[in-house]
Order: structure tokens, then sequence, then C-alpha cells
């Protein structure tokens, strides 16, 4: 049985790593800055996955973002998804030679479903997330939107959920832009509305503020994976105090041998002892 995961994710543009609040960036500085004064290293042994998201608005300078990703892949050993702005195969190829393990799309979802089909064919869909931003409206009813979050797409998230799957996504990272930033808790109805009907991992994000938070999406919402943006509350040990807060909530996680106080594992050189 596949075990639950905790994933970090990162906003990036042009080099400057952002908060969010429903879409909304603020910078809060550069991968120097959060080396200076994060401990980044025990961040990266603390998570199952880091997600590294390309938010610049207007053209997208992927080449940019692929050197910037690969010098922050230099302090990772966890799997990497990337996204924002894949257009081209010459994009993907770009990121994941750069240390991707795996490609988030979200606009070719609705504007290119050729393209991401091709990604799946030559990837694989293990490869391949589908990202799905969503508002929630005035009558009650969803809209996932495009391009940043800027534009309604008509489309509901159980319409795109049915697209993504048809394309052979192998998973949905799903983030509601009302509560993204917020730290008020996940959409929990939502994520449980999706996890009954997906047929692939979904990944919960928008809303966590709280350790609690995790383990509502998990067990209550019934996802596969729970991320956070939030810098500020778990940058540094919160991440850490968070994992093991999940593992006394009887979360099935995967585990290996950490000092709290160090900043790698109990390790012969930085290979880390997890249990599958």
């Amino acid at each position: 049985m596949a075990k639950n995961r905790l994933i970090f994710t990162l906003l990036m543009q042009e080099g400057t790593y952002m908060l969010s609040r429903n879409f909304s960036l603020q910078s809060v500085g550069g991968l120097d800055w959060i080396k200076e004064f994060y401990n980044f290293d025990a961040i990266t042994f603390s998570i199952d996955e880091l997600i590294v998201l390309n938010v610049e608005r207007g053209v997208r300078k992927i080449d940019e973002f692929s050197k910037n990703l690969a010098e922050l892949n230099k302090g990772c050993f966890m799997p990497l998804a990337v996204g924002g702005g894949i257009r081209t195969m010459e994009h993907a190829y770009s990121l994941l030679n750069a240390g991707a393990d795996k490609l988030i799309i979200n606009t070719p979802l609705i504007e290119e479903p050729k393209f991401v089909s091709s990604l799946v064919k030559t990837f694989g869909s293990q490869c391949i997330i589908a990202s799905i931003d969503y508002r929630v409206k005035k009558d009650g009813d969803n809209t996932v939107c495009i391009r940043n979050g800027s534009h309604p797409t008509g489309k509901g998230v159980d319409e795109v959920v049915k697209i993504a799957r048809n394309l052979g996504c192998g998973e949905i990272y799903l983030t509601s832009i009302d509560k993204d930033g917020t730290g008020e808790g996940l959409d929990l109805e939502l994520i449980r509305q999706v996890t009954s009907t997906a047929t692939v991992p979904v990944i919960a994000s928008g809303g966590v503020g709280k350790f609690g938070h995790f383990t509502e999406g998990l067990l209550q919402g019934k996802a596969e994976a729970v991320s956070t943006a939030n810098l500020f509350n778990f940058i540094e040990d919160g991440l850490i105090e968070a994992r093991s807060d999940m593992q006394k909530e009887g979360i099935k996680m995967a585990s290996w041998n950490f000092s709290f106080y160090s900043t790698v594992p109990e390790k012969v050189g930085y290979s880390k002892k997890r249990s599958q």
C-alpha cells in the first residue's frame, strides 16, 4: 500500500522565491537568502517531495528557470516536481535535465490537450502531474482557472479531472485559489469529492496553516499527499514537527533515521535510510 506524502511547494519568479495569497504574489528572497536564514538542508530531509513552480507573469523564461532549478537541486535529495510555462518538448527536456523527476501541467490541460498527451506518451504517466486550480463561485459551484489562476475556464473540477484522466496524467495537484495562503484549512469537501472519483493519487493544496490541516487532508479528504507553500510557518523545524505529528496520528509515511538537531539523517554520505 502506498504511503502518504508530505510535500513542500516553492514558488519561484525570476530566481526569487515568493509568498502567495489567493495567487497574489509577494517576494521574500532568493535561494541564498533561504539558506542563510533557514535550515534548508533539514527541510529537504523532512519531506517526501519538493514542488517548484515557475510563477512568472507574462512570458516564462524556461531556460533561466532551469538554471535556477539546477542550482536548487544541488541540495535536494528527494523527488522534485516542477511546472509553470511548459509548452514545448524542449521545455520539458530542459527541466528534466535540470533535475526534475516530474512535470506539472496546468494551462495545457485545457488549451493544448494534444501536447499533454504527447508528454504522457514520451515520459510516462508517472512523470506528468495535472495541476487543477479552482475558485468557488457565488452560487456554490466551482470553476477551474488557468494562466496563473487569472482565467476562469467555465469548466468544473470534476470535468477537468476527467480530462486529466483521459489524457493519462499520473497524479492530480488540486489547489483552492480561495484558500491559498490563508492558513484557514483545506477545502475538505471538494478534496473528498475528487478523491472519491479520481483513479490516480491526489495532492491537496491551498489553506494549510497548521499541523492538523495535513492530517485532515489525508484522513478526512482521503488525499494521497498534502502540500503547503507556507514559507514562514513550516520552513524551519516546522516541517519536521509536522511529519512527527502526522505519524503520531497514525498516518502511514516513509520514515528514515533522522536526528531532530541535525541537518541530515544518520548517514554514510547523504544516503537517506527510508523504510519502504
